[in-house]
């Protein structure tokens, strides 16, 4: 009784307030802009209070940071006991130049590895490759054979650094080569810390890179989860990406939903395989997009970590509080980065990283100011990770978890994002499932048409962006920019053909049989391919073994 007094209370302070003071303030300056609507659609009030929380149960739908549902944080002590993990992402050339950045980054206080692969590596495709000429080590680096990662990860003892790698279709074979190398270095398994994205779903979705349809593609993602939950227990085997969906074009209600449901997915096959869902789930990890509307992203992370845990409790049966945690690493928004003056990048992506983090992530990469231009250089992607260590020493934000929490504004903002996201995941379900979802075309059209409806809004000036459609400059500022040499390709390709003339040849069809009955029969392929790199069978050869079994994948046509 007392709280709806209370509540009737502050709605009649506030309709006083609309009354006797706002409207005179509007009719003597009139607003800005009178009616606003974030890139999500949600429209916004001038001013939010308690009356827009109405019942605001605070334990069910915040309680404490470490304790379901996690709204405020996955950890009790959140920053106060450990910043997030300075990750910034790298790759391009040979390995070794690979490998030499990322000493730079370790040497400058980077806390984790994160390692971007070229075209053909993540398509499955050797250097040598016809259909990989002219893209060998241009974004990324380049990987054929379990000689290339050793290479890449010479003089970093992989048991004392946690690594990321951004691959997908091609991740069970990149995963073997990294264990291959771990063996050689000494370092047993369960000492090996780290994440491969591996998410399939969302190449279906959004980024487009596969070999195999969406069945099989998932059966080896469950493959990967059923290996590393036995033996490299530290290992996160996917990271559920929104990131990639809200680069296509989707809004940050749409990324959400459709990263969930692209989880629920694989707990779905991992339990439909007999797996217990709580020896599995606390090594499943997320990966989002960190994009403008600073408020927005804010709640979509806290929304995110409530939605997860309970649709882990309550769908999935999951006991274990480590199930029910979401634990995301985040990335400043690629597509908001500009050509033009490029140098307003570097406060773009300040004001992004601090959403993420005041939004609660456990890991972080800053793009760099020049990335729209080429690979970052040296200058520029110091200046990304510098931007990380100010906020986490100068700003003192990192002294207090959650300190949005409570805020009558993004309180609001993260109820209306589950919500919605609620919405799509009915759908979904009504659909049959994400798996039936992407087969009937179903994200991929919702992204396209928010896509262009945001274009259209963009290039009407509804949608500001300071350089390019507000505040343009007749002179754009030049910058320096890291250039890949020929020679790569032409030394890679090399090197691959030296390692195929040196080998075993019935060795190497001896594996390449090994992993077709494999495939064909159900079995784990992971033990399989960690034989075969060990003989130098090459990345590409096994994608090819995928192509032959599974077939390969053609996506409906989406206008």
């Amino acid at each position: 009784m007392m709280r709806e007094q209370e509540l009737k209370a502050i709605q009649e302070a506030q309709e006083r307030w609309e009354r006797e003071v706002l409207q005179p303030s509007l009719e003597k300056s009139p607003e800005r802009r009178a009616n606003f609507e974030s890139l999500s659609g949600l429209p916004r009030e001038r001013l939010y209070a308690a009356a827009d929380l109405g019942d605001f149960d605070y334990l069910a739908k915040l309680g404490f940071p470490g304790e379901s549902p996690f709204t405020r944080g996955v950890y009790p002590t959140m920053y106060r006991g450990r910043l997030w993990t300075m990750r910034m992402f790298a790759g391009f050339g040979r390995p070794e130049d690979t490998n030499r950045r990322f000493k730079f980054l370790l040497a400058h206080g980077q806390t984790g590895l994160s390692t971007a692969f070229d075209m053909p590596t993540l398509m499955g495709y050797d250097a040598d490759h016809p259909r990989a000429r002219g893209e060998v080590g241009r974004e990324g680096v380049s990987v054929s054979t379990l000689d290339d990662m050793e290479r890449l990860f010479d003089g970093i003892p992989l048991g004392d650094v946690t690594t990321s790698m951004t691959i997908n279709c091609t991740a069970s074979v990149i995963l073997a080569m990294y264990l291959a190398v771990a063996e050689k270095q000494g370092v047993p398994w369960e000492r090996l810390g780290g994440t491969i994205q591996n998410d399939m779903l969302k190449e279906f979705i959004a980024q487009k890179e596969w070999i195999c349809p969406p069945e099989p593609a998932v059966r080896i993602v469950t493959d990967m989860i059923e290996f590393t939950s036995d033996h490299v227990p530290r290992w996160h085997p996917v990271s559920i990406s929104g990131y990639h969906i809200r680069e296509a074009g989707a809004n940050a209600i749409q990324e959400l939903a459709f990263t969930l449901a692209d989880g629920i997915g694989y707990v779905q096959a991992c339990v439909d395989r007999g797996l217990d869902v709580d020896r599995f789930a606390p090594r499943l990890s997320f990966f989002f997009d960190i994009h403008n509307d600073f408020f927005e992203e804010i709640a979509k992370l806290r929304a995110a970590r409530r939605l997860w845990a309970r649709i882990m409790r309550d769908r999935f049966g999951a006991t274990q509080p480590e199930s029910l945690r979401l634990r995301t690493h985040a990335q400043t928004a690629g597509v908001s980065l500009t050509a033009q003056q490029p140098l307003n990048n570097v406060v773009r992506v300040a004001l992004q990283a601090l959403a993420a983090i005041l939004g609660g992530a456990q890991s972080l990469h800053t793009n760099s100011y020049d990335e729209t231009w080429a690979l970052p250089t040296e200058q520029a992607v110091t200046v990304a990770l510098r931007t990380q260590q100010i906020i986490a020493e100068e700003s003192g934000v990192a002294s207090v978890v959650d300190p949005l929490g409570g805020s009558y504004y993004v309180e609001w903002l993260t109820d209306q994002m589950e919500a919605k996201v609620w919405e799509y995941l009915r759908k979904i379900d009504e659909l049959g499932g994400i798996i039936r979802a992407i087969e009937l075309g179903y994200p991929q059209r919702e992204i396209a048409e928010t896509a262009y409806r945001d274009k259209l809004r963009e290039d009407r000036g509804e949608i500001a962006t300071v350089g390019v459609n507000k505040f343009v400059q007749e002179e754009e500022t030049s910058i320096h920019y890291l250039r890949i040499d020929e020679a790569v390709e032409r030394e890679q390709m090399e090197r691959v053909r030296q390692v195929k003339a040196s080998r075993s040849g019935a060795a190497v069809e001896r594996h390449l049989t090994r992993i077709a009955d494999a495939a064909r029969d159900g079995k784990n392929l992971m033990p399989i391919l960690i034989d075969a790199v060990k003989e130098s069978v090459t990345l590409g050869e096994i994608s090819d073994v995928y192509r032959q079994v599974f077939g390969r994948y053609h996506e409906p046509i989406i206008y």
